[in-house]
Formats: structure tokens, sequence, C-alpha cells
């Protein structure tokens, strides 16, 4: 089901986004045009339940979703303020019924996550017309729902969305093969050039000292040695030729799919890598939002009769739970910290050298980097490079921050450190691929029977083995025969196995 949202924004809304917007542009924000739109409460958690998008292709997930939000922001369990869409122009939905306070600490948190999605390198490569992209990737898939039937096309997209995390989402960024296109502009090359660079191995040289730069027995014995490696690797040559972590992109290339089944699988990994970044730069992205809306509201958009309304609803909002790390906060605390740190030059050598910590708190050479400082951390990171490069020993004490873990004796959580070196490792353990497990295809012949081998990366923490079995079933169902996944259990290495009838679990 989609919706119009084409609505005319109420005149004090306007005149409000109007003046946030100048305030962003005036502090140096840089931003796509942004559209807001205003919803109701349904309409924002159907929004929200799409993933930020007004039409998605049909799928029960999304229904479960939206019930979810829809109940616990009912219940007062959580609250949606806005929505707001990686795309060009940006989107943005307000919802009707927040108080005017609201609407404008909204509004000015929006640009700074516009500024965001537009500057910051990890957004680099999504496609910023995904607006459109999701209405015909909903087309498409209803078509097929009409030729097929829903349950069989829903069936499908379970298996799908089942391993819709088995990507690759730093192959955008980079290169992870060496090009095989051939030599540029070859056809101007003379043919002793052609000769030569046929030779492998040799030095240019005059000719009366080729054989003192490349002496024949040389050459020879390394022509030999290049020979053997070449056979070694050919004999070891499996398929893929190196293990390969974008598992979607191998079965799409390689996996006996119909061509509606082939569509709709591309289609969720197109989404799955437009969604990678936001998870990617989770902490950032909501701590630069944050801090852009305090300073606009705190400098420029608050009466005094909104000042009491603000603050209960920002605290709410970065207010820490025991339980969990609140993104918002820790993101625009450790901008803050950033800021200040560069502002009175606590950084290089000079400084990270001092050992006495009252000299290092009064540190101050004024040199008001700061504010140029944010602006280069929001350009070039990610949420673990952030956490990696700027935390400290200093903001974890003042944050108050401890790792924690479980107690098989009282059967429950506690506080496991509060060292820095042990928090921070648990942090970016938690953030490094969102805590999921890294998992690679390792070959797609195994035992030369088309069956599928797949290794899990051991970092120490152990598959679920109910996950492990139901996400082989899945795969299963997209490679047609039997599938195998390598892990670790109880230190051993043992090989998960899904024939498309029996599970079965083998130590190496």
């Amino acid at each position: 089901m989609s919706i119009s949202t084409a609505r005319t924004l109420p005149s004090e809304i306007r005149d409000i986004q109007l003046k946030m917007e100048g305030h962003a542009r005036d502090y140096g924000l840089d931003c796509y045009e942004t559209i807001f739109e205003m919803l109701d409460l349904e309409e924002l958690c159907m929004f929200a339940a799409y993933g930020g998008f007004p039409v998605r292709y049909p799928h029960w997930r999304f229904g479960a979703e939206y019930d979810e939000l829809l109940k616990t922001h009912m219940y007062g369990l959580q609250r949606i303020y806005e929505m707001v869409i990686n795309n060009d122009p940006c989107y943005a939905y307000l919802l009707n019924t927040n108080m005017l306070a609201d609407q404008k600490l909204v509004i000015a948190h929006v640009y700074g996550h516009c500024d965001f999605f537009k500057n910051n390198a990890w957004f680099s490569q999504t496609n910023r017309k995904m607006l459109d992209t999701m209405a015909n990737h909903a087309t498409r898939i209803q078509r097929y729902v009409d030729r097929f039937g829903f349950d069989k096309v829903e069936e499908f997209i379970d298996a799908c969305l089942s391993i819709e995390d088995l990507i690759d989402p730093h192959s955008v960024h980079i290169q992870r093969r060496p090009a095989t296109d051939p030599l540029p502009h070859a056809a101007l090359l003379r043919d002793d050039d052609l000769e030569f660079l046929a030779r492998q191995g040799r030095l240019p040289a005059k000719n009366y000292m080729d054989p003192f730069i490349n002496p024949p027995d040389v050459l020879h014995k390394e022509a030999v040695e290049r020979q053997k490696a070449q056979d070694e690797r050919d004999a070891k040559r499996g398929f893929p030729d190196e293990p390969q972590r974008d598992i979607l992109l191998f079965l799409l290339q390689h996996a006996p799919l119909r061509d509606w089944q082939h569509d709709i699988l591309s289609i969720i990994r197109d989404e799955a890598y437009y969604f990678a970044p936001q998870g990617q730069t989770k902490i950032m992205n909501e701590g630069w939002a944050s801090y852009w809306h305090t300073t606009i509201m705190t400098r420029h958009g608050l009466t005094d009769a909104e000042v009491i309304d603000y603050a209960d609803h920002h605290s709410g909002t970065v207010a820490m739970s025991p339980q969990r790390i609140n993104p918002y906060k820790i993101g625009i605390e450790l901008f803050r910290e950033i800021e200040e740190r560069w502002n009175r030059g606590q950084f290089g050598a000079e400084y990270e050298d001092i050992d006495n910590w009252e000299v290092r708190r009064k540190w101050d050479k004024q040199l008001g980097l700061g504010r140029d400082k944010i602006f280069e951390v929001r350009r070039v990171h990610n949420d673990i490079t952030f956490i990696d490069t700027f935390l400290t020993p200093e903001f974890c004490a003042k944050h108050k921050l401890f790792s924690f873990a479980y107690n098989e004796g009282e059967s429950t959580y506690e506080i496991a450190s509060r060292q820095f070196t042990e928090v921070k490792q648990q942090l970016l353990n938690s953030l490094t691929n969102h805590g999921r497990p890294f998992i690679y295809i390792v070959d797609g012949n195994h035992r030369n029977r088309g069956e599928l081998y797949l290794k899990h990366t051991f970092q120490g923490v152990e598959l679920r083995q109910d996950y492990t079995q139901d996400t082989l079933a899945n795969v299963q169902k997209l490679w047609a025969r039997p599938v195998h996944l390598e892990s670790m259990v109880d230190d051993k290495p043992t090989v998960y196995s899904y024939d498309g009838h029996s599970h079965t679990v083998k130590a190496l």
C-alpha cells in the first residue's frame, strides 16, 4: 500500500523550516534540497516500518514492524519524531501531533542528517534516487505476485531476507580483485615494445649490457620458479578463486535461479547495499544530527516558553540506559569532546607524552581548530574508526562506560570491567560488521558435486545453532544443492550441513 504525501506544510511550519535551513547553512552544513511532509501517527509508523520509504514490496515483515512501532508508541515505550531519507532531494516526514518546539528540534535534526548523508564518504556510493528505485522494486515484485501467487513469492523473499546481510559493504569502495583489462593503447606500441613486454622478468638494457643485466641462467631459474608457482596455483584453484564475502553476488552469478527469482534476489541485494552505510555510521550520524539540533536550538530556535519542553525532550533522547549504548548520547558527546580537544590543542605527540593528569586536564593552547576538525571527522570516518581513533580513557571515565559479561552462576549480566582497553574492545566488537558473523564462500563445487561450502571466520563467539540451521536451509533453497558451513564449536572445527531434507553436525 502507498499513500500520497504531497501536502502543503502549514505556513507556521514552513516558516520554521526556512529559518532552520538558513541557520544550518550559516554554520556550514551542506545539504541536498530537503522536502518536508506532515504525517499522522499511523502513516509515520508505516513509513518507519518501510525503512523510511512510502512504498515497498509486499511482505509480512513490514506489517509486523508497523504493528510493533504503533503499539510501542501508543503505550509510551518509544516515540518516533521524524523520518528522513538519504536521497536527492532528501525527504523528511514530521509527525503532525508534535508540539511546535518539537517540530523546531526535529527540523534542525533533519538538516544534520541531510548534511551527513551528502558529505560522509561511506554514503558516497549510495543510490541518490532510491525513492524512485524502491517504487520500481515494489512494482516489479508485485508483478511476480500477480503471475506466480503471493505465497510462492513471499516464501522466496523470506529466504532472501534471511541472508540479506551476507554482503561485502566495503566492496563499493575498494577493488577486491586485480583488473583484467587489456593493456591500454596497445595498438600504439611498436613491435619491439610488444616483444619486450612479452619477455617477463627482463629489465630494460642496451644490447651490449643485456647479458650482464639479464643473465640467461638467472632468467631461466626465475622462469622455472614462475611456472612452478603457476602450476601450484592451478592445482589449488577452486571455485571461486579466493574466498568471497558477497554471498548474494555469488548466488546471483551461479545459483540455478529462475528469472523472477534472480530479479528478486538482486533487489534484496541492492537494498541491502543502500542501507549498509546507515548501519556503519549509526553513532556518528545520530551524534552529528544531535550536535547540530542542540547548537541551532539553544542559540537561535527557542523562545523562553519552549526551553523546558525542549530540555525535557532532548534529555530523553540522549539518556543513557544501563542496559545498552545510546548512539545519540555517545555520538554527540564524542563530537563535543573532539571539538574541545582540538580547540585546546589536546592532541599530537607533545600532548600524548604528558603523564601528569592535572597537566593534561589544564592543557590549553587556544588553537580554535575544533569546528574544522569535527567537519573533517564527519567527512571521512565511520563508527568503528570514529570510536577507535577518538575514544579516550578520559571520555570513558567521564561518562562511566563499562564492559559487561554474563555470569552463569547468577544467570544475569553484570559489570565485567571499567578498564579502558576492555571497554573500547567490547564496543568495537559490537560495531564490527554490526555484531554479525563474517562468513565467506570458499568452494562452490565442494567434493566435485556442486555443493556449496562456506566458512565462518571465528572471532571468539560461536554461532547460534538454531540460527545457523535456519540460514543454511534458506541458502540451500537458493543453491538447490547441499550446503555446508565450517565454524568452531567448543573450540573444535565443526561443519554444519543441510542437504534439503535433514541437518547434520560433524566435527572435523
